[in-house]
């Protein structure tokens, strides 16, 4: 049997520091923490940052270290600084090396770095290595060379190499959220399905149980399949929570693709063991016959200046949409004429359907609305120009040019906030290798005391 403890969602989340001591005290054999995602946008892979406090990620990461030496395991992290690019793992090896200096610890360090080169990339899509997944756009040499950062998402293979390595701890860049998860219980001869479906249960903590918050999970994996525990003092895992956690961020509840195959749980079964645990049997892992890894990636997409106005006169409140369009054609047909260059105008109106835009076929309007403009252009420069011709329609400008002017509210001063540069997502492709390695570098650090 192999005992994996998960004790959060995401590293920076925060989790029940009671529920992991009792975590640690059910003799894990890892301790398995995902550092980020794709969820909060293009920003961070772009610029390699992390989208987390410091500060937090730094306590949290504190305790994970206390508690892998209370349970002298190794402690593996995926994703390293939510986007896994390898200056965002550089990031939180230094976190690491204060915390190691200030505690005095002592400690072997893996580092498995997921960055790839543009260059590199353009020549593996040349000789046909790199093949769309859907919806995928049209994407060439060129592109790939003009992306700040692009990752390959490690799986299993990649983390046993480092786990290989004795490390006391393995921080990793971009991996699945499986794969930190998956790859020991794999390595120690757990039942393959049951391992890759275990780890998806597990990937975001308690999210499979009725207390989701509580954050802290340990599942169990052994010949035929696995054990959901929660850790917190309310939190149980029935049948439902663990069988509906198939559906998150998964376009088909039945099937699951990671590096190297896929995982079919269409004849799994979901056993209530009490009140608290799920046991897990008939989960089917599927080897494909090629190995591929997902790749993200990210390029600059111009900068931004936003503006916020704030309309509560009722008449404009009502004609909002007719307002703003005028505002937008008269705004952009004075840029054209006074400025050079690309750039684009949206207005979003907060209050109605700015999540969702055309989308939102019942949107309704409240007493007051929020005009969110977004000007984006190839330069700060232009943007912020345009963003101030835009300035006085966003103030005063009249539904009718026979009527007095009006004044609205801006609710900051300069009412133009620069964004700076902008990043979009520009990848959805796989990546073929001869060896699960060639895409990956990894190494160890000592570091402490």
């Amino acid at each position: 049997m192999t005992r994996v403890l998960i004790p959060t969602g995401a590293l920076g989340l925060g989790f029940d520091r009671a529920a992991l001591a009792r975590g640690v005290a059910q003799r894990p054999d890892l301790i398995a923490v995902d550092g980020g995602s794709t969820d909060s946008g293009p920003h961070y892979l772009g610029t390699g940052t992390s989208k987390y406090s410091r500060g937090t990620v730094k306590a949290e990461w504190t305790a994970l270290m206390e508690a892998r030496a209370q349970a002298r395991v190794p402690l593996v992290i995926g994703t390293a600084g939510t986007s896994g690019a390898d200056a965002a793992v550089d990031w939180l090896v230094d976190i690491t090396r204060e915390i190691a200096a200030e505690t005095g610890q002592r400690l072997r360090v893996a580092v498995l770095k997921s960055g790839q080169d543009g260059a590199a990339m353009a020549e593996a899509l040349a000789r046909g290595r790199i093949t769309p997944l859907w919806p995928a756009p049209d994407i060439s040499g060129e592109l790939l060379m003009a992306c700040t950062n692009i990752v390959a998402l490690a799986g299993a293979e990649q983390i046993q190499a480092a786990l290989a390595t004795g490390a006391d701890i393995v921080i990793a860049g971009r991996t699945t959220d499986t794969a930190i998860i998956s790859a020991l219980p794999l390595s120690q001869g757990c039942h393959s399905g049951g391992a890759w479906h275990g780890a998806k249960i597990g990937e975001c903590g308690a999210l499979a149980t009725t207390n989701p918050s509580s954050g802290v999970i340990l599942i169990a994996f052994d010949a035929e399949g696995f054990v959901v525990t929660p850790m917190g003092e309310t939190a149980c895992a029935t049948p439902y929570t663990v069988s509906a956690h198939m559906l998150y961020e998964n376009s088909d509840p039945y099937l699951l693709y990671e590096p190297g195959g896929h995982l079919d749980v269409t004849r799994a079964r979901y056993v209530a063991l009490d009140d608290r645990r799920v046991r897990v049997t008939g989960s089917e892992w599927v080897p494909s016959d090629r190995y591929t890894v997902k790749l993200e990636g990210a390029r600059q997409a111009g900068f931004q200046t936003v503006s916020l106005a704030l309309v509560r006169e009722p008449r404009y409140v009502e004609n909002i949409r007719a307002w703003c369009d005028d505002v937008r054609a008269r705004c952009t047909e004075q840029a054209l004429a006074s400025v050079d260059g690309d750039f684009s105008l949206e207005l979003r109106i907060i209050g109605a359907d700015a999540t969702l835009g055309p989308l939102d076929t019942g949107a309704r309007i409240g007493s007051e609305v929020g005009v969110l403009s977004i000007v984006t252009a190839e330069t700060e420069a232009l943007s912020r120009e345009v963003a101030k011709i835009l300035n006085p329609y966003l103030l005063h400008h009249p539904l009718s040019d026979d009527e007095p002017t009006p004044t609205f509210a801006f609710p900051f001063s300069p009412a133009e906030m620069s964004r700076g540069a902008i990043y979009e997502f520009c990848l959805n492709h796989v990546l073929g290798l001869d060896d699960p390695m060639d895409a990956f570098r990894l190494s160890t650090l000592e570091i402490g005391a």
